[in-house]
């Protein structure tokens, strides 16, 4: 995907997290939603991803008590720009500001992208170039780029997607966004689950979808996939191909499914996904056989979101004990 990633050696889990054993992949990281209740502090949290060899971090706002509890540690992060997106795509100083605030004030956190909008629809979309541009230009003119801005987009972006040879972006201003990561370098952030289109799809195979041996598998221009996941990450590479971006990487900054809430969402499912996005990602996809950067969704389950139980159901770990939902584990 990005660069070549290490894995480190195995790392000895506590007791309490006895039936989940994490080696430090740095190919994957952990989003850490925070829409619930009855969560771990941000410090406890930090220490569990620590503990875990966790390597990198997503969270979809700046938040002062996350960003102190990262300091010093060395979890990448994806932060969101959260609030305030308007403001930032439309004047530039709002831009600095958010860039001084939650970037030059936190010399000790290892920002590695900034998300400028998560799965934004609609008119809003007119301003996710701005935005790039506007944050941009307050990291260059901070002599931070270092940090890369990009945007996160979910599949529904894609106008046509099977074969994954078809894959092609529906609306022009992903043709702009495109252009854009090609020339700051930036990777295009993708939302990739293969739950929802299961779900929405029942005829595709639950095999094809879990990572699980199928009868099921896509000829594609030479290319033969195996599974879902991959058929769904290479439709939005031959997307960028045709934006004239073929050399964008993609970093997979959602991906997971859900234990409870329908018939697919069971914890049998939800660890035979997550279990075998850990595994297969060091590999890439067909299009591009090089280790592709993920993040699974989420870290905890979140028990205030909004929407149906599955909505509520992605996270690895419970509430406020930390034990994991079903056992998993994390190597190459």
């Amino acid at each position: 995907m990005a660069r070549q990633r290490t894995v480190a050696m195995a790392l000895v889990v506590g007791v309490i997290l006895a039936s989940i054993t994490i080696d430090q992949v740095q190919s994957i990281g952990v989003c850490n939603g925070k829409v619930g209740d009855n969560l771990p502090s941000r410090a406890e949290v930090v220490r569990l991803y620590k503990s875990l060899g966790i390597g990198a971090m997503r969270i979809y706002e700046p938040e002062p008590e996350t960003l102190l509890a990262l300091d010093g540690t060395e979890i990448e992060l994806i932060m969101d720009v959260g609030g305030g997106f308007a403001a930032i795509a439309s004047d530039p100083a709002a831009a600095a500001g958010w860039i001084r605030d939650n970037v030059l004030a936190f010399p000790g956190v290892r920002i590695k992208y900034i998300a400028a909008g998560n799965e934004i629809e609609g008119s809003d979309t007119d301003n996710i170039v701005p935005a790039i541009k506007n944050l941009n230009a307050a990291l260059a003119a901070a002599s931070r780029t270092d940090v890369k801005v990009s945007t996160a987009v979910k599949m529904s972006v894609l106008g046509s997607s099977s074969p994954p040879s078809e894959g092609a972006f529906k609306d022009p201003y992903m043709t702009e966004v495109a252009k854009m990561l090609k020339a700051t370098g930036a990777p295009l952030l993708a939302n990739v689950y293969p739950y929802f289109a299961k779900r929405d799809t029942p005829d595709i195979d639950l095999g094809f979808a879990l990572f699980k041996q199928s009868t099921s598998t896509v000829s594609d221009s030479g290319l033969t996939y195996t599974n879902l996941f991959d058929a769904m990450v290479d439709a939005v590479y031959s997307a960028l191909e045709k934006a004239g971006a073929p050399d964008v990487p993609i970093v997979v900054s959602e991906s997971g499914w859900p234990s409870a809430g329908d018939d697919l969402a069971t914890v049998a499912n939800a660890q035979a996904y997550n279990q075998g996005l850990i595994d297969h990602v060091g590999k890439g996809t067909p299009k591009r056989p090089v280790p592709l950067e993920t993040y699974i969704f989420a870290m905890f389950n979140e028990n205030q979101k909004g929407g149906a139980v599955t909505e509520k159901s992605f996270g690895l770990f419970n509430g406020p004990d930390k034990t994991p939902v079903y056992p998993v584990k994390f190597n190459n």
